[in-house]
């Protein structure tokens, strides 16, 4: 598995519900389309958080780099409903950091190291 984290921030008269739900469609038509396995969208609680920390947090699972690449296809077809449902989430996005992340150590490596 492989996980696209996502810290955000929205555009200041953005509103955080509107947000979710754009979100909701966007990552629900992803899943259906099967370039997604999982996601979630997490917001800062408290304020507790360091100032580098974003507002939202969004954690996006992929199965392994072939479907992440076919979700980055999806993004570049010239299709109506992609561009409507990824416009309708990143219309609201003022700023957005993103990292690609994997479980560690990842079967692969815990097999090396058991074989020393």
């Amino acid at each position: 598995m492989n996980l696209y984290h996502c810290a955000i921030d929205l555009k200041h008269e953005a509103k955080a519900l509107a947000f979710a739900a754009a979100l909701d469609h966007w990552m629900q038509y992803l899943k259906a389309r099967g370039v997604v396995r999982d996601w979630r969208l997490l917001r800062r609680k408290l304020n507790l958080a360091a100032d580098s920390c974003r507002d939202f947090l969004l954690e996006i699972e992929f199965d392994d780099m072939t479907q992440l690449d076919r979700a980055f296809r999806v993004l570049g077809e010239h299709d109506e409903e992609v561009e409507r449902l990824y416009g309708a989430v990143s219309a609201l996005i003022a700023h957005s950091d993103f990292g690609l992340y994997r479980p560690f150590p990842d079967p692969e490596r815990a097999e090396r190291m058991a074989l020393l």
